[in-house]
């Protein structure tokens, strides 16, 4: 079968190291450090560089590397993004103030590299979280563009988005 590189990107706090912990078939390199800004009070540790994980899914397999959510950190970004076949705009649908850095980061990560994308509206599980039309509007993409649901910390949830990826890559 195949052998894609996917970045997992998405705001500060959107569940991308999670995304990627409970999918991966090996321990996941993670470069997560204690959080040292006003941010600290939302989580205590954040991804400074990237995080690595693998997915065999169908036969495919599937190197995951998630990029750091805050902006400090964006020269990783480009980096992260050389030779990616895809990626995952990972979504904290409970923060929709958030929502407009994400369609940043789409812009960005098109720029980049002219791959196919999904929007991946994680925490749907919890109270208050946006639905998918408010994320498919707050993050400004097209009914072109594939825009589903999540729980990151459910493996069979993250699965379907990796099927869907696997989709728009065999097209």
């Amino acid at each position: 079968m195949s052998v894609y590189k996917v970045i997992v990107t998405g705001p500060f706090n959107s569940g991308k190291t999670e995304f990627i912990k409970t999918i991966s078939d090996i321990p996941v390199v993670t470069t997560e450090k204690n959080i040292t800004t006003e941010d600290r009070g939302i989580k205590a540790e954040t991804t400074v560089a990237m995080d690595f994980g693998r997915a065999p899914i169908n036969g495919n397999t599937i190197h995951l590397f998630g990029t750091p959510g805050q902006t400090r950190f964006n020269f990783m970004w480009e980096i992260l993004a050389s030779e990616m076949n895809g990626f995952i705009v990972l979504v904290d649908s409970t923060d929709q103030p958030s929502f407009p850095e994400a369609a940043e980061l789409i812009e960005q990560f098109s720029d980049f590299v002219d791959v196919p994308y999904l929007v991946v509206s994680n925490k749907t599980d919890l109270d208050g979280a946006a639905s998918l039309a408010e994320v498919r509007r707050g993050t400004k993409v097209g009914n072109n563009i594939t825009v589903m649901p999540c729980v990151a910390t459910q493996k069979t949830s993250v699965r379907q988005a990796l099927l869907q990826m696997i989709d728009l890559l065999s097209t």
